[in-house]
C-alpha cells in the first residue's frame, strides 16, 4: 500500500492537467500555475497544444506524447522525473488517460512512488451528461465502441440489461450507424446527443433513439448518452430469435412470414424482431 501526501512531501510531481475542450476560456487559473512551473510539457499533439499554450503565454518546454510512442514517452518521462523534475501531461482536449494517452505513464510513476496530481478542468462526458436530461445517479463512461460494426453490435448487446445512463464518444461519420444500431438493439430509448460543446455550434438533441434516426449530416466532436436498461423492458434473447427464424427460413418460409411466426410464438412485436433479426444480418 502507498499513501500520497501530495503537498507534504518533496518529491518530484506528475500533473495530468485537464485542458479546454473547446473554449479556452475553460482552462482553470491553478492549470495555468502548474503549466508555467513545470520542468516539460508532455503534450498529445505538440501543435495542437501550441494554441493554447501561447494563449495563455506559457512558454514551458514541450515534448510529444501520444499513441503511437506512449511506452518510449513514458520511459523518458520517468527519466526526467527522477531526475527531480516536474512534469506536466496535456490531451488535445479535456482529461489526460480519458480516450486519451497517459495510462503508461501514470502506471509507471505510481509505481516508481512519484506524486501523481490532477488539475482539474472541463470533460465533455460530464458535461453532456449533467445536461442531457438523463439520470445521472448512477452511470457508465464508456467512451468509444469498435471501429467495426460487427463490433459495435457486440458492444451494445452486452450493454443490454446495463442499468445505468450511458455515456459514448462517437465520430460524425458513425453516429448514423450507431443510432440506429442503438436503436436495434438497446429498444426505443431516451437519449441525448451533445457536439462541439463549449464551442460556437455548441447543440444538445433530446429525444429517444427512434426520433434520433431521421438525423443527419452531424458534425463535430460528438457526446452520445443513452439512458439504461429498466426491468420492466423486455429482454429478447437474440441467439433464441435468430436460430428461430433461421430454421423457419431453412424449412421453407420466406424471412417474412418467419418473422410473423416467430414474434407470435414468442409474444414480441413484428416490427421488434424485425430490427433485431436485421441488425444481427447487415
Amino acid at each position: 500500500m502507498k499513501r500520497q501526501k501530495s503537498f507534504h512531501n518533496d518529491k518530484p510531481t506528475l500533473y495530468l492537467v485537464a485542458t479546454p475542450i473547446g473554449n479556452l476560456a475553460e482552462l482553470t487559473n491553478r492549470a495555468v500555475d502548474i503549466l508555467k512551473a513545470v520542468d516539460v510539457i508532455a503534450c498529445e499533439d505538440t501543435r495542437t497544444s501550441k494554441v493554447l499554450l501561447d494563449h495563455y503565454s506559457i512558454k514551458t518546454h514541450t515534448i510529444s506524447y501520444h499513441n503511437f510512442n506512449e511506452e518510449d514517452s513514458a520511459h523518458g518521462l520517468i527519466k526526467l522525473l527522477e531526475e527531480g523534475k516536474d512534469v506536466a501531461l496535456i490531451s488535445d482536449a479535456g482529461y489526460p488517460l480519458i480516450s486519451d494517452p497517459g495510462y503508461a505513464l501514470v502506471n509507471k510513476a505510481v509505481n516508481k512512488d512519484f506524486n501523481v496530481v490532477c488539475i482539474s478542468g472541463a470533460n465533455a462526458a460530464l458535461n453532456a451528461l449533467v445536461a442531457s436530461g438523463l439520470s445521472t445517479n448512477h452511470y457508465l463512461y464508456y467512451g468509444f465502441m469498435s471501429e467495426k460494426s460487427s463490433g459495435v453490435k457486440k458492444e451494445l448487446e452486452k450493454l443490454l440489461t446495463f442499468p445505468y445512463t450511458m455515456i459514448f464518444y462517437e465520430a460524425p461519420h458513425r453516429i448514423k450507424n450507431t443510432l440506429r444500431y442503438a436503436l436495434d438493439i438497446l429498444g426505443n430509448r431516451k437519449a441525448c446527443i451533445a457536439r462541439e460543446l463549449t464551442k460556437n455550434h455548441e447543440e444538445y438533441i433530446r429525444g429517444t433513439l427512434e426520433e434520433m434516426q431521421e438525423l443527419d449530416d452531424l458534425k463535430g466532436e460528438i457526446v452520445l448518452v443513452i439512458e439504461g436498461f429498466h426491468e420492466d423492458e423486455i429482454v429478447i434473447d437474440y441467439i433464441s430469435v435468430k436460430e428461430m427464424v433461421d430454421t423457419y427460413i431453412s424449412e421453407g418460409m420466406s424471412a417474412k412470414d418467419a418473422i410473423k411466426k416467430t414474434a407470435k410464438e414468442m409474444g414480441i412485436s413484428k416490427n421488434e424482431i424485425y430490427n433485431y433479426y436485421h441488425a444481427k444480418n447487415c
